[in-house]
């Protein structure tokens, strides 16, 4: 865990920044010794926000196969993809 003064973010913008980059982890600034912000680049952001999308939606899956909801076989799946594939080549002639 990266932490650093409050002040840093503003001392040393920069090197905050990089320190972001490099480690790919979030930095907590404190504010009088307690945890204040947290702060990362966007590339780590836009990760971080996916990886928690997709696990959204795996868990939302999970619980409707928990209440019995139907699934597919993977030769159902295929067959599905299939005839989709077909309907959309039909519909570009």
């Amino acid at each position: 865990m990266l932490i650093r003064p409050s002040a840093a973010i503003r001392q040393n913008y920069n090197e905050i920044a990089e320190l972001c980059r490099q480690t790919e982890e979030p930095v907590f600034l404190t504010k009088n010794g307690e945890g204040d912000m947290v702060v990362m680049d966007i590339e780590t952001y836009n990760r971080r926000e996916k990886m928690l999308k997709l696990r959204e939606e795996l868990l939302s899956v999970e619980e409707d196969r928990l209440h019995g909801s139907k699934g597919y076989a993977v030769s159902e799946v295929a067959s599905m993809m299939r005839r989709a594939i077909a309907e959309a080549a039909d519909r570009g002639k």
